[in-house]
């Protein structure tokens, strides 16, 4: 096992229009990519990205309605279109742009976006 002292986790929130200019700023700094994260929330999808160095991460946190097209980080991190096409298939955000588009057939699903939040016509859950 390791000693090297593990620190606070942080989480950033970001804003969708800052997302990819901060991915590719942390690429610059020598972050990895470790993992893209969604979750239904209340206004649409948290999307949760954590990168790491050296024994520390850094997350960026941002909410996103469900009709809303997410820039891809595929161009900085490759290996973000598995990520990327897991989302769209489990919720079905779209991603802008990334370098391999599954079109929605990444997993053979019994339904399309089975985690999708249902929204009743009134606006509530």
């Amino acid at each position: 096992m390791n000693d090297a002292p593990y620190l606070i986790q942080n989480f950033t929130p970001v804003d969708l229009s800052e997302l990819a200019d901060k991915i590719k700023s942390l690429n610059a700094d020598g972050y990895r990519l470790g993992q893209i994260c969604g979750t239904p929330v209340e206004q649409g999808i948290e999307l949760l990205y954590s990168l790491d160095k050296d024994f520390s991460l850094v997350n960026l946190k941002l909410s996103v309605p469900l009709d809303a097209t997410i820039p891809s980080i595929t161009e900085t991190y490759w290996a973000a279109f598995i990520y990327e096409n897991e989302i769209h298939d489990l919720f079905g955000l779209k991603f802008a742009d990334s370098k391999l588009d599954y079109q929605g057939n990444f997993f053979k699903l019994s339904r399309p976006t089975p985690w999708k939040p249902q929204i009743s016509p009134e606006g509530g859950d």
